[in-house]
C-alpha cells in the first residue's frame, strides 16, 4: 500500500467583504484535489482596487504574507505559488502548481487601503508598516478558500 496525501476538500466560506461601499468576492465554492494537482482561486472586486494582498494561514496558526500585486497586470512567482493583479484592477488570482500536503492552510485575498502610514486590509483591518500579520476574528474574515489535507490509503 502507497500512502497518498490528497486534498480532500478545497472549500470556499462565502462571506461577502463590505468596506466603503465595495464587494470581495473569492471562488470556487469547492473542488476535489489529490496531490500533484494544480489550483487556482479567484478573487473580483466590485470597485478599482490600488493593490491585491494574499495570505495564506495554516490550522490554527495566524496568517502570513504571501506577495504584493500592485501593477496592473503584474504577475509574481515565487515557487509553485503565481499571483496575477487583473488589467483592469478588479481582481487577482492565485494558482498553486503541484499542491503538496504543506500547502494545507486557508488562502486569503485583501486588498488594500492607505492614509498615511497606516494601511487597512480589507474588512477595514489595520497594519502598520512592517507589523506582523493580522489575525482576523469570526467578524472579520476576509474572503477565503481553505484546503484540507488528509493522507489516504490506496491500493497499487
Amino acid at each position: 500500500m502507497q500512502l497518498l496525501a490528497t486534498v480532500l476538500i478545497l472549500w470556499m466560506q462565502h462571506i461577502r467583504s463590505q468596506v466603503y461601499g465595495q464587494q470581495i468576492n473569492q471562488i470556487p465554492k469547492f473542488s476535489l484535489l489529490q496531490e500533484g494537482e494544480n489550483f487556482t482561486t479567484y478573487c473580483n472586486s466590485s470597485r478599482i482596487l490600488n493593490s491585491f494582498q494574499w495570505y495564506k494561514q495554516r490550522p490554527g496558526g495566524s496568517p502570513v504574507f504571501l506577495m504584493l500585486l500592485t501593477k496592473p497586470g503584474e504577475v509574481k512567482k515565487p515557487d509553485r505559488l503565481t499571483a496575477r493583479f487583473g488589467d483592469t484592477r478588479k481582481d487577482s488570482s492565485l494558482h498553486i502548481t503541484a499542491a503538496q500536503s504543506a500547502d494545507a492552510g486557508t488562502y486569503f485575498c485583501a486588498e488594500t487601503q492607505c492614509s498615511g502610514s497606516t494601511c487597512c486590509l480589507s474588512p477595514n483591518l489595520a497594519v502598520a508598516p512592517g507589523s506582523a500579520p493580522p489575525h482576523f476574528s469570526s467578524e472579520q474574515e476576509p474572503e477565503k478558500a481553505e484546503v484540507t489535507m488528509s493522507m489516504k490509503k490506496s491500493n497499487f
